[in-house]
């Protein structure tokens, strides 16, 4: 079913034309007609999928014409998504005469008051910076017919709940809310209570899922080796560009370093960059100044690039359901992915962790020539706690391939180690 079929305006559809896009997730196809409709909603679907145009062709529909004054708003966690929603907006208002500005910390007051001064009507702000415009004046909610929460599991995750709730109060009683996840644990029916009125619920795929267009694989190492064997994935890994993540961090920074001494192009997103250099990493990233960007997890949710070929786990992350938000940035909008962990004995819990997560097995692989060190196995962490996983709206990727250009990595036969729970996919 083409767009065309869904009721949008018609610069609009000039818009997703432009933008280059023909046939419409399933998210999308179940999430426009409500949202046109005025119904409030939950939506859930897999990394990915489509989320973002999800909301915002419907609502970029329902406005018309510019008014000079805030009628949406659309709250993110992070600055790199309300920056990259803004832009979503952006590029699919192209032929309307629509205004939209990003609202975040870490940069000036100064343009932002200069676009709210011109009028806009939609604002993608994060809750922080949005407060501060708030308790000065600068911006009035009275306006808002549309209120979009998205990500509101991460927002709950980073402590946003009573500075959410305090913005919501400010909203127009009559007004329509959405919801946009991708998981939908118990701790938001509180939030979904206060903010939305008899919700249309909408979930598309499994939400602890990983998608089946990203092939990934577990490669067991020795600690003293983990760098040595980053190095020579990307030696023999024919990829467009690489996401690696670290834990923390001082960890990135290490890293980077490392990979730029052995003279690959590299850009870092972490807390503490500062704006400009987290805009200017993503920038470079996206248009191939940088073929690797080293980051921590507050870019697993945060980064909606193109051609992301490849993500390595230079850590296991901490939380399972962050294994399925940092995999999801490769693979997206039905492209294909790889996604490498490399893993150490003292992984050995939370890898189980994840893999009764996902519900499935991850392969373990060798990489050919790679000369191992003997891995001694350790005491397991003990499992953590349960939540939910999910990732975000996609762009492009590209057909893929193993290490050497050739046929994707199978499931190492022999040898290994099995402290995982066993090789193979269930």
């Amino acid at each position: 079913m083409p767009f065309k079929s869904l009721n949008l305006s018609e610069p609009v559809l000039r818009g997703v034309q432009a933008a280059g896009y023909t046939d419409p997730t399933p998210i999308q196809l179940r999430a426009i007609p409500v949202v046109l409709g005025g119904g409030d909603l939950i939506g859930s679907a897999q990394t990915g999928t489509g989320k973002t145009a999800a909301f915002a062709l419907p609502i970029l529909s329902r406005l018309g014409q510019h008014q000079p004054r805030p009628r949406v708003l659309i709250l993110e966690p992070t600055r790199e998504l309300a920056a990259q929603v803004e832009t979503a907006f952006r590029d699919f208002a192209r032929f309307t005469n629509l205004r939209t500005v990003a609202i975040f910390g870490g940069v000036g007051y100064g343009i932002q008051r200069q676009e709210l001064k011109r009028g806009v009507d939609i604002i993608a702000a994060t809750p922080g910076r949005l407060m501060d415009y708030l308790k000065t004046g600068e911006i009035n909610l009275r306006d808002i017919t549309i209120l979009v929460l998205d990500e509101v599991d991460r927002m709950l995750d980073m402590g946003f709940l009573p500075v959410v709730k305090d913005i919501i109060a400010r909203c127009p009683r009559e007004r329509q809310t959405l919801f946009f996840s991708a998981t939908v644990p118990p701790e938001i029916a509180a939030i979904a209570n206060f903010a939305l009125r008899n919700p249309t619920r909408i979930e598309v795929g499994i939400n602890r899922s990983v998608n089946e267009s990203v092939k990934h694989a577990l490669y067991p190492v020795a600690a003293t080796q983990k760098f040595e064997l980053l190095e020579a994935l990307l030696a023999k890994t024919d990829f467009d560009s690489v996401l690696v993540f670290s834990r923390t961090k001082h960890g990135a920074d290490k890293i980077a370093r490392r990979l730029k001494a052995a003279n690959h192009s590299v850009a870092v997103l972490h807390a503490n960059r500062s704006q400009n250099q987290r805009i200017e990493a993503l920038a470079g990233f996206k248009s191939g100044k940088y073929e690797v960007m080293v980051a921590t997890d507050i870019a697993a949710r945060g980064i909606d690039v193109a051609g992301i070929s490849h993500v390595i786990n230079y850590d296991v992350p901490e939380k399972p359901e962050d294994y399925v938000h940092r995999i999801g940035r490769t693979g997206r909008a039905q492209a294909v992915g790889d996604a490498f962990t490399l893993v150490t004995p003292e992984n050995a819990g939370d890898i189980r962790d994840i893999q009764r997560f996902i519900g499935q097995k991850i392969p373990e692989l060798k990489l050919e020539g790679f000369s191992y060190q003997p891995i001694v196995a350790g005491p397991p962490k003990p499992p953590q706690q349960q939540r939910g996983g999910g990732g975000r709206q996609g762009g492009g990727g590209r057909p893929g391939g193993g290490p050497q250009g050739g046929p994707r990595p199978r499931p190492n036969q022999g040898g290994g180690w099995s402290g995982y729970g066993g090789r193979g996919r269930s």
